[in-house]
């Protein structure tokens, strides 16, 4: 029993052993500890009750993801806050003063961290405007698209579909121009434009197309105001140029590079089998001058050379067969 109370005295002794003192404050080396301690209790909490306010979503149809998200983000700030705010306290520090001394402390070091503050303020307000939600398809000013994952405090990741992580700064969301492609309504539509020769079926073509649509998954058929058109947009030097506008499904509306190489898979595949040719640049050629080796040699004109000779007949030849037509 001796031996145990002296390992307790010197537990305790150990403890209370002071670290350093700020005003009449001091701060040991069990303060720090509870200090710790608190913190992670209340990091602790958070998780859980995260994971209870997830379990109880998902008996809730009602309870959209989005808003999920932009609750557990919220109760896991304040909850942190509070924790925080609890550790200081048992210090024995008065927040009054320790507000001031935020407050003061605060102007110096913004200067330094104003990026910082600026994309925390930026998180809080994509969490509560939700213009921009955990799970919508976004494009950035950069072109770049992919779908939202995780909003946190100082940046936002972004998935492309080919697999890559894109961390961006909040506050880009803010300043910048962003399109959200799935912000209130998850369908969308997207045309595809295509050429065919002149002197093609109007009505042949439209046909062979739209069958083409049918044929690619994801594509609306049975909405009567969302049916697959095909419109006439332009009269092109070589080619009449249509446009295929299609409606996709939701789990479309994110694969917008999978689901334009499929349709214009299938146009090609259609217009072969439908003898509609798909036309390519052509160019006229009119030659205004001749060099004196290529000009050809006028009607009547003697085909032997200074010296008498023949003339070779492949150099009599015009170069460029396009000139027998002149």
């Amino acid at each position: 029993m001796e031996s145990v109370h002296s390992v307790l005295t010197a537990v305790v002794s150990w403890m209370s052993y002071e670290l350093f003192k700020v005003g009449e404050t001091g701060f040991t080396v069990g303060g720090m500890l509870r200090v710790v301690a608190i913190v992670l209790l209340a990091w602790f909490v958070s998780r859980v009750l995260q994971s209870t306010l997830a379990r109880y979503a998902r008996h809730r149809e009602s309870f959209s993801s989005s808003s999920l998200y932009t609750l557990q983000r919220l109760m896991h700030y304040a909850l942190l806050l509070i924790g925080v705010m609890i550790a200081i306290s048992s210090l024995g520090i008065d927040l009054t003063k320790f507000a001031l001394f935020a407050s003061a402390l605060g102007v110096g070091v913004g200067f330094g961290l104003q990026n910082l503050i600026s994309n925390f303020t930026a998180g809080l307000m994509l969490l509560f405007e939700k213009t921009l939600k955990v799970g919508d398809f976004i494009e950035l000013e950069s072109g770049v698209t992919g779908e939202v994952k995780e909003i946190n405090i100082r940046s936002t990741i972004i998935t492309t579909n080919d697999n890559i992580d894109i961390v961006v700064p909040n506050s880009q969301f803010v300043d910048g121009r962003v399109t959200n492609w799935t912000m209130r309504d998850t369908y969308r539509r997207v045309k595809v434009k295509f050429g065919v020769a002149y002197g093609s079926d109007k009505e042949k073509v439209r046909e062979a197309v739209i069958k083409a649509a049918e044929n690619v998954p994801h594509t609306l058929v049975d909405d009567d105001a969302r049916k697959p058109q095909v419109w006439l947009v332009e009269f092109g030097e070589s080619a009449l140029y249509f446009e295929l506008v299609v409606w996709l499904t939701p789990d479309a509306v994110k694969r917008p590079s999978a689901v334009h190489a499929a349709l214009m898979w299938e146009i090609h595949t259609a217009l072969n089998n439908a003898g509609i040719p798909i036309p390519f640049p052509q160019r006229d050629i009119h030659v205004r001058s001749w060099s004196p080796q290529a000009k050809p040699p006028a009607e009547g004109e003697s085909n032997k050379t200074a010296d008498g000779t023949a003339k070779n007949e492949s150099i009599s030849k015009p170069v460029n067969d396009a000139a027998q037509e002149l």
